[in-house]
């Protein structure tokens, strides 16, 4: 196999990830905000509270879009890459570095919520969020996803990172023997 084959099946992988993922946070996402609401009030404290604090996970269309650009990217490159078109090497030279800072900051802060939540509310000044069980509500909000969210999300972050790196191996590696 190419190097080049490896690198665009890569990226159609990663592309895929991404979609996957933007279409269950569109279509649960409201299920799982209201799930996290209702065990905020269960608490005792105002649904509002996570609102009036940043706190969401439901997912509008426009913010749908940023992964599916994301997505599409990946795919006209893998696309270019296939075609041995020096455009997609250099393209993907300069994307997928992105991709590994980015996307992978962004995967983590996926995967751990409920610490980030936490440290956040620690820190604020708002007593209420003090006295709020962080994991109760995120347990909540993330039992409304498919089961199956999470090690997607865990692949996605393996593909951002180690994956990029390989295809920025696979197309030097492609580079040097053209």
């Amino acid at each position: 196999m190419s190097p080049e084959l490896i690198a665009a099946a890569v990226q159609l992988a990663t592309a895929a990830t991404f979609v996957i993922i933007a279409a269950v946070a569109f279509r649960t996402g409201t299920a799982a905000q209201r799930a996290a609401e209702a065990e905020v009030e269960r608490q005792g404290l105002p649904a509002g509270v996570l609102a009036a604090n940043k706190v969401r996970f439901d997912e509008s269309a426009a913010e749908a879009l940023v992964p599916l650009a994301i997505a599409a990217v990946l795919v006209v490159l893998a696309v270019l890459n296939l075609t041995g078109t020096p455009a997609g090497r250099i393209g993907s030279w300069i994307f997928q570095p992105i991709l590994l800072v980015v996307g992978g900051y962004v995967t983590v802060s996926q995967l751990r919520t409920t610490r980030m939540l936490q440290a956040a509310f620690a820190k604020s000044d708002d007593e209420r969020l003090h006295t709020l069980n962080v994991a109760s509500f995120v347990d909540a909000a993330t039992g409304a996803y498919p089961n199956w969210l999470r090690p997607l999300q865990v692949a996605r972050l393996v593909l951002v990172t180690a994956g990029s790196l390989l295809i920025i191996i696979l197309l030097v590696i492609a580079a040097r023997n053209s």
